[in-house]
């Protein structure tokens, strides 16, 4: 009998342990296995009809001719309807305007962000500052930070970043914060430009391991050196998780022998990471070629999403987008960071090609903070797409 009660003792401390842990889940990691839990977290979102993403202030702009900017911008088409029928759908953000997205104060997560912009995507600056940072650990064109770097909308269907139809950026990277998140859009273009988007977070416990998501842009045109810069100068601890890059090509052959290195943690003149071509890094092989055609495709982790050739009027050149993203491979470092990619193809003879490609880039990692600054964004005339 005592060891009946024994045991229905250690049953009832385990069946309380394992209700106490599910009264705890934090809402974060969300997948397919994990919906059925309850959780305390609290749901919020920001977008034009809630800047503040305050419970109960949503769809609260009242139809007026005179109303203040970005507060009722829909008003004519809801003039017959009124207050909570689609009042204020989106925002104008003018010419050298940074327009404040979202403010939150934390401690949270983004679990989701969904944006239309118009006009030239390339001129539209995407930041994103986590707690009270001056410098932002997001910088990058909007267009390139969703794998849209020629500025044409093109399919990409993959876990944390998809595009979909007519221009609808969709990003699912888990972007966690402790005080404070602050999301802007600059606007460096010569004309207004309309912004429909919406930030989706939660209000919740997060873990003291969490590191805070970077993501950097960069350009070549042309490169002018050997190795290609993805990212350089990362100090701390944290794990490379994503690449996107646009190649233009200036060569007629095949442009993609060039090989990826991850150097790390003290690395000199060799990577810890050598990869064996650009193809093989995003996950393809044999110049995605079939049947002597280029291939585009889309998978959860990688993919050529976007093949542009000549038209025989001013499309002259070869374009080339390309993701891949290391959800289930992350690179993770405890010091520092510096990743390059060969810019190489092949000529007559059977000799490699040292190319001068047109080369843009964003990097995805996580890492603690403080982070170094990042190299000065281009300017407007030098994010050109010619």
């Amino acid at each position: 009998m005592r060891k009946i009660l024994a045991l229905i003792s250690l049953l009832a401390g385990v069946w309380s342990a394992t209700a106490q842990q599910a009264g705890n889940f934090n809402g974060l990691d969300m997948q397919l296995g994990n919906l059925y839990r309850l959780s305390n977290a609290q749901t919020r979102s920001i977008s034009p009809e809630n800047f503040t993403g305050e419970k109960g202030k949503g769809g609260m702009a009242i139809p007026k001719d005179n109303a203040a900017p970005n507060t009722a911008n829909a008003s004519h088409a809801a003039r017959d309807l009124g207050q909570g029928w689609k009042v204020n759908p989106f925002v104008v953000i003018k010419p050298g305007q940074t327009f404040t997205m979202g403010e939150i104060s934390g401690p949270g997560a983004i679990q989701h962000i969904w944006m239309t912009p118009t006009g030239i995507w390339r001129y539209s600056i995407l930041r994103i500052y986590w707690d009270d940072e001056k410098e932002p650990s997001v910088e990058c064109p909007v267009g390139d930070f969703f794998g849209m770097g020629w500025n044409e909308y093109a399919p990409l269907n993959s876990l944390p970043v998809t595009v979909n139809p007519g221009s609808a950026f969709n990003s699912y990277w888990m972007m966690p914060f402790r005080k404070k998140c602050r999301i802007t859009m600059e606007n460096i273009n010569t004309e207004p430009m309309n912004l429909y988007y919406q930030i989706d977070y939660t209000l919740t416990n997060v873990p003291d391991d969490a590191a805070y998501f970077h993501a950097q842009f960069r350009r070549a045109n042309p490169n002018s050196t050997s190795d290609y810069v993805l990212l350089d100068n990362v100090r701390g601890q944290g794990q490379y998780v994503g690449t996107y890059m646009a190649v233009g090509v200036n060569n007629s052959g095949w442009w993609g022998e060039g090989e990826i290195k991850f150097f790390m943690d003290g690395d000199a003149r060799f990577p810890t990471i050598c990869g064996t071509g650009t193809e093989d890094y995003f996950c393809g092989s044999y110049n995605f070629d079939r049947g002597g055609k280029y291939i585009a495709f889309c998978t959860p982790y990688a993919g050529l999403h976007q093949v542009i050739t000549p038209d025989g009027t001013y499309r002259a050149r070869q374009r080339f987008g390309m993701y891949r993203w290391h959800i289930m491979d992350p690179v993770r470092f405890s010091k520092d960071l510096r990743v390059t990619i060969q810019d190489l193809g092949w000529r007559q003879g059977g000799r490699y090609l040292q190319q001068h490609s047109e080369i843009s880039s964003v990097v995805y990692w996580y890492q603690s903070e403080p982070h170094q600054p990042f190299p000065k964004l281009p300017s407007r005339d030098e994010l050109e797409i010619n």
